[in-house]
């Protein structure tokens, strides 16, 4: 049995789930989230506020995708409650980022023109400093892709450390080259 799978996921006041064969719908107060879940997996709900996840049987594939449906609709749950929030830094001499709205970055990270980010629906973005900003939605994967994507326009490289990195990221660094 799935060690994951088997935990029950709860339901929180001001949630409402609705199961619709495969679909899971959960509404809360951030918003509302859908997810299919995949074939052979059944979701079940309890009188007492309680998701259960169910296999059918113990196949390779089964098994597989009962953790997973399972995390997949806690994270919706836990989304439509929190919201999720993705911090980052940047780090190099003139580089930084500035707010042009809440679903709109502009970047100077030692290019020849500025780099604007667009937000995708239902993520927006927070400057703390024009060295930190947050990336914040309800979707769980959504929010870590638009950070792999800012991350990506300048990744943090080894000899100095400049560029885009995750709050709290560590980055190995390189000696370089000796001096005379």
């Amino acid at each position: 049995m799935s060690r994951i799978g088997k935990i029950p996921v709860t339901i929180p006041a001001g949630v409402e789930v609705t199961i619709e064969g495969q679909d899971v719908r959960v509404k809360g107060p951030k918003g509302e989230l859908t997810h299919t879940v995949a074939e052979p997996i059944t979701v079940a709900k309890a009188e007492d506020g309680v998701l259960s996840v169910e296999r059918p049987n113990d196949e390779r594939k089964s098994k597989a995708l009962h953790g997973l449906s399972r995390t997949l609709i806690s994270n919706m749950v836990v989304g439509v409650t929190e919201g999720y929030e993705k911090k980052l830094e940047i780090v190099g001499v003139g580089y930084r980022v500035a707010l042009k709205g809440p679903t709109e970055l502009e970047f100077a990270l030692g290019f020849s023109h500025p780099v604007v980010v667009k937000a995708p629906e239902g993520i927006t973005f927070a400057v703390e400093k024009p060295t930190a900003f947050s990336v914040i939605g309800i979707d769980k994967q959504a929010v870590g892709e638009v950070a792999a994507n800012i991350r990506k326009i300048r990744k943090p490289e080894p000899y100095k450390g400049k560029g885009v990195r995750y709050a709290g990221e560590h980055v190995r660094r390189k000696v370089g080259k000796a001096g005379k």
